[in-house]
């Protein structure tokens, strides 16, 4: 390499330092000093109020025997596997229907994206509507099978599938979009010699689809995990956590212990143990979903 060659690439290379700089900047002030800092509170008894002061572990000791902090680890880890599951496996399905060539498809497509573009608050106020027990859309499904007054917001039993439900509806499309570039995105010469070899439609989806479609799963699985792990306001505006804690997701218990409790250094602490969760789940999906990549 020419030492005008080297000059060249290094004049390059300030230039993209330059343009990144701006970016940097906006990382390092609104997340990783907030990351580093509720770390750091964690370790302090802080009411907003007073000057912190320092009681180092006793916060995470308090974590480990709080039966609300463990309700709320319960609640967002089952809602956050089940949401998980039915969007990586129905996306995927909705993203082969996208991949069609049929009249229509492009509604289809907008249709079901809409959601996920919509105000959270929006949603979960039409959605309060729609599972209301006397006049709610959801009459419509439950009367016909003999259900009448069904309380999905108010029971025990189905107040965090209602949760479940207002979560698939709104981000399927966005995860069946994904999986729709990642469909185009394989050549059709793999498909063209399945057919020729006489493999049929199921074959094709096992053999070809789903193995590379991986790098797809691998990121739909890791987003759709951190997406419903951070879900906050269906639960405070449909539920309010209720009934008896049984949608008490993390984030609301968090809220409640910081900001109205006034709590910060407690809440700090589960913050924190919240982003260990996050990762340790962030870890597994790698090690499990790009197992074949790395190989």
């Amino acid at each position: 390499m020419t030492a005008s060659t080297r000059k060249f690439h290094l004049k390059k290379h300030h230039w993209g330092m330059i343009f990144l700089l701006p970016v940097l900047f906006h990382m390092a002030i609104f997340q990783f000093y907030p990351l580093f800092y509720a770390f750091f509170m964690s370790f302090h008894s802080w009411n907003l109020l007073n000057p912190p002061e320092w009681i180092g572990l006793a916060n995470y000791s308090r974590l480990l025997t709080d039966a609300r902090f463990h309700n709320s680890v319960r609640v967002s880890v089952q809602y956050t596997l089940v949401t998980m599951a039915f969007l990586t496996t129905l996306g995927l399905g909705l993203g082969i229907l996208f991949n069609r060539q049929m009249r229509g498809v492009s509604f289809l497509r907008g249709a079901y994206f809409v959601p996920s573009v919509m105000s959270t608050v929006v949603i979960a106020i039409v959605w309060r509507f729609v599972f209301h027990p006397a006049f709610g859309m959801q009459t419509f499904v439950t009367e016909p099978l003999g259900f009448f007054n069904v309380r999905w917001l108010s029971s025990t039993a189905l107040a965090l599938w209602s949760l479940i439900i207002v979560g698939i509806w709104r981000h399927l499309g966005y995860y069946a979009m994904i999986y729709l570039a990642g469909l185009q995105a394989i050549p059709d010469e793999q498909y063209e010699a399945a057919r020729i070899d006489g493999a049929k439609p199921y074959q094709t989806l096992l053999y070809i689809t789903v193995p590379l479609l991986r790098p797809t799963f691998l990121f739909v699985a890791i987003i759709s995990v951190v997406n419903s792990f951070q879900s906050f306001a269906p639960a405070q505006l449909m539920t309010d956590g209720g009934p008896a804690g049984a949608t008490t997701v993390i984030p609301l218990f968090l809220y409640r212990t910081a900001f109205q409790n006034l709590h910060m250094g407690y809440g700090s602490a589960i913050a924190v143990v919240m982003f260990l969760i996050l990762m340790a789940f962030t870890l597994l999906q790698l090690k499990v979903f790009g197992r074949d990549n790395q190989s």
